[in-house]
């Protein structure tokens, strides 16, 4: 049921971006407001551009916007490599800013906002935060910046969630800005690729989060 909801939810997801892509697609093909455009104002902007579009990315997905999201405008504006590694970048980085705005000015807040999510993610975050934090990222499910903020408040080292983050981040950014890739040159082989690893990477996330919390749960019941 677990992995059932988590990837309808996350196809829902992709789907969405990939319609919006296609209309955004078909709008510069009929106005002014055409590929011409998007080159020189975006792409053709060199560093300036890419210290942009990460800025963007850092301060958007920091205030709560979806990082497949952004993702999908990376791929959409740089490509696949490019705009993934840009794209995770300002979302790793928007995830510090969340994290430490979490740990240093609200803690009591998120406490008694989230209980039960700070407690339960203290507890499976205990042992071997940096692989629990790269298995939690893959899941395609929850929100990006509550997870920043909760795990803010725990006792998780920065060092690890934050790296664990970038490298689970990864594998969905890469899907993302596929579709976003795609889109723009309306390749539909490449958007089909985006959905299959999409299926394939939620289908293993959500086995490896039950198994890891199985294990916690086993290791509980024998200290007892």
């Amino acid at each position: 049921m677990f992995a059932n909801k988590a990837l309808l939810k996350g196809l829902l997801t992709l789907a969405s971006m990939i319609l919006l892509g296609l209309l955004i697609n078909y709008i510069l093909s009929v106005t002014d407001f055409n590929q011409a455009w998007v080159d020189s104002q975006v792409k053709n902007k060199g560093t300036l551009g890419v210290f942009y579009f990460t800025l963007l990315c850092t301060l958007t997905t920091a205030c709560g916007l979806p990082r497949q999201l952004a993702a999908f405008l990376g791929g959409y504006a740089f490509g696949v490599l490019n705009g993934t590694l840009l794209a995770t970048l300002g979302v790793t980085f928007g995830c510090v800013l969340s994290f430490y705005f979490a740990r240093i000015f609200a803690r009591r807040i998120i406490k008694k906002r989230f209980p039960s999510k700070v407690s339960g993610i203290d507890r499976f975050l205990h042992h071997h935060a940096f692989t629990k934090t790269i298995i939690i990222r893959l899941l395609p499910i929850g929100s990006n910046l509550i997870t920043n903020l909760v795990v803010g408040v725990t006792h998780a080292k920065a060092s690890h969630f934050i790296g664990g983050s970038f490298i689970g981040y990864l594998p969905q950014m890469i899907i993302f800005a596929i579709a976003g890739s795609g889109v723009e040159v309306l390749s539909f082989w490449k958007i089909g690729v985006s959905v299959a690893l999409f299926i394939i990477s939620s289908l293993l996330s959500a086995r490896l989060y039950r198994q890891y919390k199985m294990d916690g749960q086993t290791r509980e019941s024998l200290a007892t």
